[in-house]
């Protein structure tokens, strides 16, 4: 018997165990690993997930907890494996693979006992996406998207309180960034845009840390085009709101060097807004 029969004699004699048959190939690079974890039943390698996590061992775990659910795709045990999964891709940093595996785990799994904390860590995997202000804020918009539906969803939670948090973390970048865009305008004198990006801040941000500022620059962009009785309204609403603001001294200053005062008009859209700063810092 030459050498190509015996190779497959060999072959032909474990045909009863399909995943060796691979093995009478040439390829070389077979990860037998793999192999088994085709074949291992889901509590089996779910079990062996967990035990990677505690080793350390965060791919492999991964690894596992996706096969449960390739292989037993809307099973018990792939839905546990989907909450694993999610939180081990984002402990490994894989933050984007984290997101879509607690979504596709929130959309078949809304109500279960584990889907506050898979929609916390697609609200944290956002989260710890977020650049410098100077950057581009989606991942600011999308956590608080993400922690918004976690706290309206599910109000008990143990989450929600630094789901919060993190929200309000999330409006301050959006805010910063709005604020950046509109300093860019006002140094140019483009004050129409600017007043814009300001307004944004004292409507959609007015719980932030650049409140006081936004009404400021208001003050200054509106004096600057001549609009002198909005500017009286926005330095009478930050007085009002924040007295002892440095902010408020500047914009107190400006008015009066041109011979008026703060003093607040209340048709003004600044006006309505600033009734709703009081309480929603409270």
């Amino acid at each position: 018997m030459n050498q190509s029969a015996r190779m497959l004699a060999i072959c032909l004699s474990v045909v009863s165990v399909a995943p060796l048959l691979s093995a009478c190939n040439t390829d070389k690079d077979i990860d037998i690993t793999k192999l088994s974890a085709e074949t291992d039943p889901p509590e089996q390698l779910y079990d062996q997930g967990l035990a990677n996590i505690k080793a350390g061992n965060l791919a492999e775990a991964s690894r596992k907890f996706d096969a449960v659910d390739k292989q037993n795709p809307f099973s018990d045990w792939s839905q546990k494996a989907l909450v694993m999964s999610t939180f081990v891709k984002y402990r490994q940093g894989k933050y984007t693979e984290a997101i879509a595996t607690g979504t596709r785990y929130m959309t078949l799994y809304p109500s279960t006992k584990d889907s506050a904390y898979v929609q916390y860590l697609i609200g944290l995997s956002n989260w710890r996406q977020i650049p410098n202000v100077t950057q581009d804020q989606k991942y600011s918009a999308r956590t608080l998207e993400a922690m918004d539906k976690l706290v309206k969803t599910y109000p008990t939670s143990e989450y929600v309180s630094d789901a919060q948090e993190k929200m309000r973390f999330a409006r301050d970048q959006l805010a910063g960034k709005e604020m950046q865009i509109g300093r860019y305008y006002l140094e140019r004198k483009e004050y129409l845009a600017s007043i814009q990006r300001f307004r944004n801040v004292v409507e959609q941000y007015p719980t932030t840390n650049q409140i006081e500022e936004a009404l400021a620059r208001l003050v200054e962009a509106y004096y600057a085009m001549g609009v002198v009785q909005e500017a009286q309204t926005a330095a009478a609403v930050l007085g009002h709101n924040y007295p002892d603001s440095k902010w408020y001294k500047d914009s107190f200053d400006l008015l009066k060097n041109g011979g008026v005062s703060p003093q607040e008009s209340q048709e003004s859209w600044i006006s309505k807004a600033g009734k709703k700063l009081l309480l929603g810092s409270s």
